[in-house]
């Protein structure tokens, strides 16, 4: 089973001053900055996903600038990425249309020979038909037919099938090496049961199983298990934006063959809460809270309470610069954790102090919040991690500020996920 990273200009400056909160001197954007599998001594996956709605064109801008989109093109995937098969021998290049991107458009922006196209430009080891996402998912002993769905959800469906139809013929003129992958939709196990049917009957080997991000993990287990009732042995099957990576045995129980996601890396984050990885001593995977110090002057709440005269913006700096000394002076053993936690707490109370909030329920929310944030520093798992994120930032790793600081612990994420992944895969055989 292969974990694939969904990239999205994921990059990181490798000189960035945590101290100065700045950019390395010169730094250019995408040149001098590196990817995870750059950064770390190891690649932290098996391969890399490519969205075209993330590099963009004319029709549809994605994330990438004029500039790179023009490179992305002439050089191709591997080399923009930097990320070379002789360096990373059996790695997968994949690409998909990004979904997600068009969803609110009557149909995909994308055809099967412009994708295909698409796909030989930039040395693609394996891409996916262009789809059309369905977002309705039957409950249990709910059965529609075909023609009880609404009318945009036939229409998806049909779309999704009619440009795999297509796709399959326009992926053989992408050169040698190259694996088409089918693209499944459906609203119900029954019907992409039977969308997989039809696309292993065009020829497909292995398939790509979309619209799962919203579903719960037993709506997943019934799609994977309708599949291989419907399927020969020989299909493969990719499953696209899989974000519950804890259950990782569900994949295994039903052969998935690999599966994308940026969930480590995001959670880093976007995650109030599990936002930094580590191990436990039975290879479980554990979280911990990064301790958020957010820069005073460009934090939105502080300006706005700053403009609404509730707090001067000079005390929320010293505070912030408090909370960052006391942080740093309890990891290299000149504080106490209660003397590290009153700095970062004084701050805490001036980012979440709300005027309408009883005494009791602030005191409340500041007893819980300072529990969390001294399990993080109590255990300091930073000093337990030999990736090169915590290796070289220390204690920094687990501070909450800036995306710079937030990335790199999302790749000590993609770091302990992959570890956990190996692990399980070396017990599973």
């Amino acid at each position: 089973m292969q974990f694939v990273f969904a990239d999205s200009v994921d990059t990181i400056d490798p000189e960035y001053d945590f101290v100065a909160d700045r950019n390395g001197a010169g730094r250019s954007v995408h040149r001098d900055d590196q990817y995870p599998h750059e950064f770390l001594e190891q690649a932290p996956y098996d391969g890399i996903l490519v969205s075209r709605g993330i590099v963009g064109d004319a029709r549809q801008p994605g994330k990438y600038s004029e500039a790179q989109l023009m490179r992305f093109r002439r050089e191709g995937a591997r080399r923009f990425l930097r990320y070379p098969l002789d360096r990373f021998p059996g790695s997968l290049m994949m690409g998909d249309c990004g979904a997600f991107t068009y969803r609110n458009l009557p149909e995909p922006p994308y055809s099967a020979d412009d994708t295909a196209e698409f796909y030989a430009d930039g040395g693609f080891t394996h891409g996916c038909s262009p789809d059309h996402l369905i977002f309705d998912f039957d409950d249990v002993g709910v059965t529609r037919e075909f023609d009880d769905v609404p009318d945009d959800v036939r229409r998806r469906y049909e779309i999704t099938l009619q440009n795999a139809t297509e796709f399959y013929q326009s992926a053989k003129g992408v050169g040698p090496g190259f694996t088409p992958m089918g693209v499944i939709q459906g609203w119900s196990a029954e019907s992409m049961a039977q969308a997989a049917r039809n696309l292993a009957s065009m020829g497909y080997d292995y398939l790509a199983i979309g619209g799962t991000v919203p579903l719960r993990i037993d709506q997943i287990r019934r799609v994977l298990q309708a599949l291989r009732d419907a399927l020969p042995d020989r299909v493969r099957l990719h499953l696209l934006g899989f974000g519950k990576i804890e259950e990782l045995a569900v994949l295994e129980q039903y052969r998935v063959t690999s599966f994308d996601t940026t969930s480590p890396l995001l959670r880093a984050f976007k995650d109030a809460r599990k936002n930094y990885w580590a191990r436990t001593p039975d290879g479980d995977l554990s979280y911990y809270t990064a301790i958020r110090i957010p820069q005073a002057t460009q934090n939105n709440k502080l300006k706005h309470k700053a403009l609404e005269g509730s707090l001067n913006q000079e005390d929320a700096r010293r505070l912030e610069d408090a909370a960052l000394r006391g942080v740093r002076a309890y990891a290299d053993g000149g504080a106490t954790l209660d003397q590290s936690l009153d700095a970062v707490m004084d701050y805490w109370a001036a980012l979440n102090w709300h005027e309408e909030a009883s005494t009791s329920r602030r005191a409340d929310a500041a007893t819980r919040q300072r529990k969390v944030y001294a399990h993080t520093l109590g255990d300091r798992p930073w000093e337990r991690c030999s990736c090169r994120v915590c290796r070289e930032s220390g204690v920094e790793a687990v501070i909450f500020r800036t995306s710079n600081r937030n990335k790199r612990r999302g790749i000590h994420n993609l770091h302990v996920f992959h570890t956990h992944l190996s692990e399980f895969r070396r017990e599973s055989v």
